[in-house]
């Protein structure tokens, strides 16, 4: 059977790396002062980053129903036989229960996998869910896969700036000026249902020291009987040069030596709410 593997621009593939993989992808609409932009299409990382710093309002939604259907009607109609469909954690967003819903009405064509990830874990996901496509395997067998092993990661994030998880509420006023004040950075954690405090560090050094500890603790406790070598480690963020961006990306490739780290810049749906300069670091299994 020729099975197609779709997911959302929130998984951090780019149009140009789903045309090379052969994915299809979903982008997300972002609002910018009332306008509706396409991660991808008409909104690029750097529009939006401007759009933060201007202090434009800005909100996330989920992608329509219409624009959901109309893509899996385009796969279907290219001669796919099933397609599986990978959206962003539904502990983050209801895009995935609107999806599930939705596909109810294709006859078992369209498969929903609820990956509980995001951003550089959700794009592990999705490329081994191609290399599973690719190799025979059917639309269920990979669904069943992605949901069984959905929680076989973490994500740690941390902030440069305090005022955009204040402006999206995240953070009381007080809060933001005394960690302003103190060079106080919080540590976010993604384990599966929803982003969690982890840590408070002073220093954005510090930061990236507690974690890479909490990544190697994680693949010491968590993951501790997976062999290494099943075990991607990658890096995302919202830097702006390619300098900051080689700077976080050869600090992590140097803790973690045994596997080549990617950076990922992260997705407009988190960005929008952590604002320029923030950094990420995440474990995922490999099949």
């Amino acid at each position: 059977m020729k099975i197609a593997i779709m997911t959302d621009t929130n998984s951090g593939i780019t149009q140009d790396e789903a045309k090379k993989e052969g994915i299809f992808l979903l982008p997300m609409p972002i609002d910018i002062d009332d306008k509706c932009f396409l991660e991808g299409i008409d909104l690029q990382a750097d529009q939006l980053y401007e759009a933060l710093e201007n202090d434009c309002r800005i909100s996330t939604s989920q992608p329509s129903p219409g624009s959901i259907m109309d893509l899996w009607d385009s796969i279907l109609a290219q001669g796919y036989d099933e397609i599986i469909h990978i959206p962003m954690t539904s502990g983050l967003s209801g895009s995935c229960q609107s999806a599930t819903m939705l596909a109810e009405e294709y006859d078992s064509k369209v498969y929903v996998a609820d990956n509980h990830r995001i951003s550089a874990t959700q794009r592990i996901s999705v490329l081994e869910a191609k290399k599973m496509a690719d190799t025979g395997c059917s639309a269920q067998e990979i669904k069943d896969y992605l949901e069984e092993t959905a929680f076989s990661s973490s994500i740690y994030l941390t902030v440069e700036s305090l005022k955009y998880l204040q402006k999206g509420g995240r953070l009381s006023s007080s809060a933001a000026v005394l960690g302003t004040l103190l060079n106080i950075k919080p540590i976010l954690s993604l384990q599966g249902h929803q982003i969690d405090a982890y840590a408070k560090v002073r220093g954005m050094k510090k930061c990236e020291k507690k974690m890479i500890d909490a990544i190697r603790e994680d693949i010491s406790s968590r993951f501790a009987d997976i062999p290494q070598d099943r075990l991607q480690v990658d890096t995302a963020g919202t830097l702006r040069t390619p300098e900051e961006i080689e700077h976080w990306r050869t600090t992590v490739q140097e803790a973690f030596p045994d596997t080549y780290v990617n950076y990922s810049p992260l997705p407009c749906s988190i960005a929008s709410h952590v604002g320029p300069g923030c950094i990420g670091i995440g474990v995922s299994l490999l099949r």
